[in-house]
């Protein structure tokens, strides 16, 4: 059996099945691993290690722990008490996005970025003038109100994985600050821009260390770390860019519990768009589908950022995102009550638990449907999502069908 255990409950000779922190550079060579003496222990409460899942068959019990079935039900209940109430800030549109339009726009701004970035890494200047129409385009995709980009956004290919996780940052990052509100346009294009240069650091990395495919070594580690500094001394150099976006390129590795790097800066040490930029930078890494690692749904990246709140990211601010974003994005895909399959086309306008879906496949037959829209928050709705899908086990690919038409 998996069992969540608290680190302060761990001996030696349980086995860890998974150490519960898919974005944290833990030091460990593996994922999995029989403890074997204290200093394993020793090492995971350093880097704030909190909860871990251990496998009772493998290794010694610990009766007094939840199954992790119960604990991911638990951590899920919370999340739908806070996804429940109202949507916050502001929320201008109401159109849907095109899918290809939304395609056009993602395109444009990986090659651009890809072009303004290569430049950098031969020595040339950044090109801000370049790359301001381009944010202008996400932030007027993201002011629609959907989040077809954002969603187009998952999907990393290896060789582009900097240039489109660079894409995605701004993506996130101004669908973020849109949703808290108090942001002006030109304040939303500065934080867009930000976050399309928070890796720009990662351009003075040397390739074999950037693109390695494995574990990279400890020194390797602090090298890959260095791309922050890298990066703020540069653009500091350049005087191209706000305070707000050198602020996040400078604390996006930062976390709320002083364990992040490179200034190892906690609580208020830490800018509100920085701890901003944390979460969505971690958000955006695990929820990444890419050719050699898998990814994990939406759903269950919240989960993992929800668990953590109030230790690596500020609670108040991680409930915000999953406000942002919902509870189920854009691009699920979730099962009703009716046992319809249906991919979240739109968030609602009142309630995270009640988006605008697509029904596209019945899993009592297993058999497709052709596709229709279904509005939960409808007064005369009378199915409701009973959880999220993985969409590989269905055969679907749930892109094709976010955006406006098929």
């Amino acid at each position: 059996m998996i069992k969540k255990v608290k680190t302060s409950n761990l001996k030696v000779g349980m086995y860890i099945h998974d150490l519960n922190v898919p974005w944290l550079e833990h030091g460990f060579a593996k994922n999995r691993f029989l403890i074997q003496d204290e200093q394993q222990i020793a090492k995971m409460v350093q880097v704030n290690i909190s909860e871990v899942l251990i496998d009772t068959v493998r290794g010694i019990d610990e009766v007094h722990s939840p199954s992790m079935e119960e604990a991911e039900s638990e951590l899920m209940g919370k999340m739908i008490d806070v996804a429940s109430g109202s949507a916050t800030g502001s929320r201008t549109g109401r159109g849907d996005v095109p899918l290809l339009e939304s395609r056009k726009v993602h395109f444009e701004a990986v090659k651009v970025v890809s072009d303004i970035l290569g430049d950098v890494r031969i020595g040339k200047q950044v090109n801000v003038e370049q790359a301001t129409p381009v944010v202008s385009n996400i932030t007027e995709a993201v002011l629609q109100n959907d989040g077809t980009l954002v969603s187009l956004c998952r999907i990393k290919h290896r060789d582009t994985y900097t240039f489109q996780h660079s894409v995605s940052i701004s993506a996130l990052l101004v669908t973020f600050c849109n949703s808290v509100g108090g942001f002006s346009g030109d304040q939303l294009i500065d934080i867009g821009l930000g976050g399309l240069f928070h890796d720009i650091g990662k351009m003075r990395i040397p390739d074999e260390i950037l693109n390695k495919p494995g574990r990279l070594t400890e020194d390797e580690f602090a090298v890959m770390r260095s791309h922050v500094t890298e990066g703020v001394n540069y653009l500091n150099d350049e005087k191209r860019l706000s305070e707000s976006a050198i602020k996040i390129v400078g604390e996006h590795h930062e976390r709320f519990d002083g364990t992040g790097y490179p200034k190892g800066l906690a609580r208020k040490s830490i800018s509100e768009i920085g701890q901003m930029t944390s979460i969505v930078d971690v958000y955006d890494a695990i929820t990444s589908i890419r050719v050699y690692h898998s990814a994990l749904e939406p759903s269950d990246a919240l989960k993992r950022i929800f668990e953590w709140s109030g230790k690596h990211f500020e609670e108040g601010m991680v409930q915000r995102f999953i406000k942002a974003i919902g509870i189920y994005p854009v691009g699920s895909l979730v099962r009703l009550e009716s046992d319809h399959l249906a991919v979240v086309l739109r968030q609602g306008e009142s309630n995270m638990l009640t988006p605008l879906v697509r029904i596209v496949f019945d899993a009592k037959t297993g058999h497709r449907l052709l596709p229709k829209n279904l509005d939960l928050a409808a007064p005369n709705c009378q199915n409701q999502i009973a959880g999220y899908e993985i969409p590989s086990k269905w055969g679907i690919d749930p892109i094709q069908f976010v955006g406006r038409g098929l």
